[in-house]
């Protein structure tokens, strides 16, 4: 899958783990195609080995996801999602949506 709607800046931890930050900022009628590029994200970090949870705990990957709405004159939905792991996970993550990471 080719993600149109999610860029992901990467930044490295000193602990050996990444993360990637994403910010789609849409009108209303395109926010299922986004949050459909987001669930696929997070389907595919559900499959990697290792838990899902804050690495100091002994997780391997973690995601965090914030949806807002602007009901101003121009009617936006802003979704951010950062996910970030291990470097296991980050360098899987980067083969599977290299495309998408700047």
């Amino acid at each position: 899958m080719t993600l149109e709607y999610l860029v992901f800046d990467y930044s490295e931890g000193d602990d050996d783990t990444g993360l990637f930050d994403a910010l789609a900022v849409v009108a209303p009628e395109r926010a299922a195609a986004v949050q459909a590029e987001i669930d696929a994200v997070l389907d595919w970090a559900a499959r990697f080995p290792g838990p899902r949870g804050p690495v100091e705990e002994g997780g391997a990957w973690e995601a965090d996801l914030l949806v807002s709405d602007d009901r101003g004159t121009t009617p936006r939905r802003s979704f951010t999602l950062s996910i970030g792991g291990v470097a296991a996970f980050c360098e899987a993550f980067r083969e599977r949506f290299g495309d998408a990471v700047v």
